[in-house]
């Protein structure tokens, strides 16, 4: 208890301030009241109101997005290397104030610090790793032909939207702000309503490191009127979006008219497949660790099962063992491994499928009840006895619940795998090469992992197929998405033109 009674007075004295001004909406360098008054932040924890927030309309969007294109010469114009040392710099502010980041992502969030605690630094990470790509970002390719030299370049595309959700929201926010003020374009960010304690810090970071005003705006507000003029104006080139799949259609619809770019990282129902060669131990742990850490909200939860019928039962056993023991807790004790979920909505949404699953004939194993009435807390829930075609097999839940589904052959477990509306990721467990080689080359999702959890490189391409989105982010990929590709060829010779009406 000691530890967690440090956790909480540290976190008083975070919040203090926001108790006493709330969250004001930050437009070039200064900070703005919402057009709409404001709405209550309110912690899942406790169903106690954190603070008051700035509730942003179109009026707000409307001035962030013409600041945004304000700032935008300037910033693209920047020199390169200097641009480089501001977003390091960022990565030290968020470093210096890691632990204050934690604590309030778990109090608005419900997420544990022993997942909350990484995530900051993960943040800082990201703006590292953008910035050390800051000066070839630009770089292109020299394409000689007979008569031209062919040379390519990218220029910034220029002010973007960035639309973040409420799981992890700090370091979603930094995945698609890092790499957009990396490429040089400037920023109109409107975080999840549910969570926006940590966006505030990350635009106080930023300028306290020498990022000019207006090259990152954040204003709060809802999707039905913040977030759908965000879509819609004319001066936002390009929206990165994370969400739901339903939504990711609503904007993508709201954007068409201004001609928009999008990148929409989206929902997921994604499989892992369990066959009996595979290492059992690491395959449990693995299996546990993808759909009940981060609460189970996340994207890229391994929530459905396939696990091949002859060590089904034994799995299934030691499944019910490991997630009956699983620490259900106060999100500042370092030893919870699971806090509660964000919302009234969200928490009624998940413990809606107790009662569907067992409506489709589905056994449940483990959890299915809630925990107290303080705040919106769940037992982790396992589900077996299932199918492919049941609602808890095809609906994204997202929440600390996993269904389990057997099946026979490598063939069927295909089948099993792809028959979803989505594709975000998959893992994989076997100790068959070959067969690995198979079932990837077959298996529709943008991510794989072959015995081995969800583990993040950033380089690689991170995105989904299907109704899981559109577009990837990492490594010269983001860049790919908020910069411009040009073409440019000279002549290097006198060479035959046409000669028309001569």
């Amino acid at each position: 208890m000691t530890a967690l009674n440090d956790n909480i007075a540290k976190l008083s004295g975070f919040l203090a301030r926001f108790q006493d001004t709330g969250i004001q909406n930050r437009i070039a360098g200064v900070d703005r009241p919402g057009s709409a008054g404001t709405f209550q932040s309110i912690s899942p924890v406790d169903k106690s109101v954190i603070c008051e927030v700035a509730h942003g309309t179109d009026v707000d969007i409307d001035a962030a997005a013409e600041t945004a294109k304000a700032a935008f010469p300037t910033w693209r114009d920047m020199p390169a290397v200097e641009r480089k040392k501001i977003l390091i710099r960022i990565a030290e502010g968020i470093e210096a104030r890691a632990e204050e980041i934690a604590l309030c992502e778990c109090w608005d969030t419900g997420q544990t610090l022993k997942f909350m605690s990484k995530a900051a630094l993960r943040g800082a990470e990201n703006f590292r790793y953008f910035a050390d790509q800051v000066v070839q970002a630009r770089d292109g390719q020299h394409l000689q032909s007979p008569t031209l030299m062919n040379i390519t370049t990218r220029k910034p595309i220029g002010p973007v939207g960035v639309i973040t959700p409420w799981n992890t929201p700090f370091m979603l926010s930094t995945w698609k702000i890092a790499p957009a003020l990396a490429a040089g374009c400037t920023v109109v960010h409107k975080p999840a309503e549910d969570s926006p304690l940590t966006a505030r810090l990350l635009v106080e970071i930023a300028e306290e490191a020498g990022l000019p005003p207006g090259v990152l705006n954040t204003v709060n507000g809802y999707g039905h009127d913040a977030g759908k003029r965000l879509t819609e104006h004319p001066a936002i080139k390009a929206i990165a979006f994370v969400g739901e799949s339903r939504t990711g259609s609503i904007i993508t619809k709201q954007g068409a008219d201004t001609l928009k770019r999008m990148h929409l990282e989206l929902g997921g129902k994604n499989p892992v497949i369990v066959f009996d060669d595979a290492d059992l131990d690491r395959a449990l742990d693995a299996v546990i660790f993808m759909i009940y850490s981060i609460n189970g909200e996340r994207c890229t939860s391994s929530s459905r099962l396939l696990v091949q019928e002859t060590i089904r039962e034994e799995f299934e056993a030691r499944l019910v063992d490991r997630v009956n023991k699983i620490k259900v807790g106060h999100p500042l004790d370092p030893s919870s491994e699971i806090g509660p979920l964000i919302s009234q909505e969200h928490y009624d949404k998940v413990t809606s499928y107790f009662d569907i699953a067992q409506e489709d004939g589905a056994t449940v194993a483990a959890g299915g009840t809630t925990l107290g009435d303080e705040g919106y807390f769940v037992r982790p829930t396992l589900f077996t006895e299932a199918n492919n075609k049941m609602r808890i097999a095809q609906e994204e839940i997202f929440g600390p619940v996993l269904t389990s589904i057997p099946f026979s052959t490598e063939e069927e477990a295909l089948e099993l795998a792809n028959d979803t509306q989505y594709g975000l990721t998959g893992y994989l467990w076997t100790s068959d090469l070959t067969r690995a080689l198979r079932f990837t080359d077959q298996l529709e999702a943008g991510m794989i992992w072959v015995n081995s959890e969800n583990v993040r490189h950033l380089p690689t391409p991170f995105g989904g197929v299907k109704a899981s989105g559109i577009g990837r982010d990492g490594g010269d990929w983001s860049f790919d998405f908020y910069m411009e590709q040009k073409h440019i060829g000279f002549a290097t010779g006198q060479h035959k033109i046409t000669r028309l009406g001569a």
